[in-house]
């Protein structure tokens, strides 16, 4: 699969200061409804709470490829996203399952965000045809 056009998943892990939560809340759905108008190539873009830690939230996010993450990185929205991001939280983790282009690579470093890259091996498939329809 190509590294430029395959689909992948973000996970970050975000840990809220205490008593910020409900500012968090309304950052976070800043930021995703912003998304959801803006970018086609976000697939899937959820919050969710963890059931065992009350400050503890993650994002999921389904990108249909690398272009759609740099996009997401460079949308004025989510640089301002961050910014909040680093008033009300102590924590943002990154994980990525799948390949990405040096394009979107460069990206993710660029926020210096701590990030752990799980790359595709040659075990597993996708449905790309799924993502292709939107």
């Amino acid at each position: 699969m190509s590294d430029e056009k395959n689909p992948f998943l973000l996970i970050a892990r975000i840990n809220v200061k205490p008593d910020c939560v409900e500012k968090y809340l309304n950052i976070a759905e800043e930021v995703d409804k912003r998304t959801e108008e803006e970018e086609s190539g976000m697939i899937m873009h959820n919050f969710d709470s963890d059931p065992n830690n009350p400050l503890a939230f993650t994002w999921s996010e389904i990108y249909q490829n690398s272009d759609a993450l740099v996009g997401h990185f460079n949308a004025p929205y989510a640089l301002e996203y961050l910014g909040k991001h680093q008033e009300l939280a102590e924590s943002f983790d990154l994980e990525i399952y799948g390949n990405l282009s040096s394009d979107a690579i460069a990206g993710v470093e660029a926020l210096g965000l701590p990030c752990k890259h799980f790359k595709t091996t040659r075990v597993g498939f996708c449905r790309s045809e799924k993502f292709s329809a939107r």
